[in-house]
């Protein structure tokens, strides 16, 4: 049996486009993996502390918490670290659902990036997780690419091919919208067409992407 973490992190639900193409990897990994099991963590809709990661951080460098209440906190939040890590440890593949927002990562993706840089075994590489396969749904409501206005504006793709590729050494698949903002944005009206080629484009690439982790999965169980 196999285990594909989700994580999703978009404040929205309704209308969001990287869930909507993590939909399409998950429902793809699925008919390849019918038995397989999903694990979930959205961090869009329960997002993790804003102290746990100073608090984990006091915990792992020994520092003094101060006061019982601080301590506690620490506890908790070191706890929490090891939960999460262990969670994206076990799993055999993750997605990971991602929109730009301000440019660059949220904080409920950031706080739960930073809680897994926690982890020794993570960072010091090869790791557990290293191999692994990591796919990325990725929403942008602008253009990024090379010869626009904003080239080199999308802050966050980057840093997380930095983390999930350089430092944990997993094998990246990538399934991204851009534009998405078009229809709702009067000044890009003459991008919704396009928009809507890349939004389609996406989900046959994220489709693609999870078809083919699941058949890496199955090549590497036999």
């Amino acid at each position: 049996m196999t285990t594909l973490l989700r994580v999703d992190a978009s404040i929205r639900v309704d209308g969001s486009v990287s869930r909507a193409l993590a939909d399409s990897a998950e429902a793809a990994w699925r008919a390849e993996h019918p038995d397989g099991v999903v694990v979930r963590r959205d961090l869009g809709r329960h997002p993790l502390p804003s102290n746990a990661w100073p608090a984990a951080v006091t915990g792992k460098m020994g520092l003094d918490a101060g006061a019982d209440a601080d301590r506690a906190d620490v506890a908790e939040a070191t706890a929490l670290a090891a939960d999460l890590a262990a969670e994206l440890k076990s799993a055999d593949a993750v997605l990971l659902a991602v929109p730009l927002y301000n440019y660059g990562l949220s904080q409920h993706i950031k706080t739960w990036i930073d809680l897994l840089l926690i982890d020794n075994e993570l960072v010091s590489g090869p790791g557990p997780v290293q191999g692994k396969p990591i796919i990325f749904t990725l929403a942008r409501g602008g253009g990024y690419g090379a010869g626009t206005p904003r080239e080199g504006w999308d802050h966050a793709t980057p840093y997380l091919e930095r983390v999930f590729g350089d430092m944990f050494g997993m094998r990246v698949r990538q399934a991204v919208a851009e534009l998405t903002l078009a229809s709702v944005t009067p000044a890009m009206a003459e991008l919704i067409p396009a928009s809507k080629i890349a939004e389609e484009e996406a989900h046959v690439s994220a489709k693609e992407h999870g078809v083919a982790v699941a058949k890496e999965l199955t090549a590497a169980a036999v």
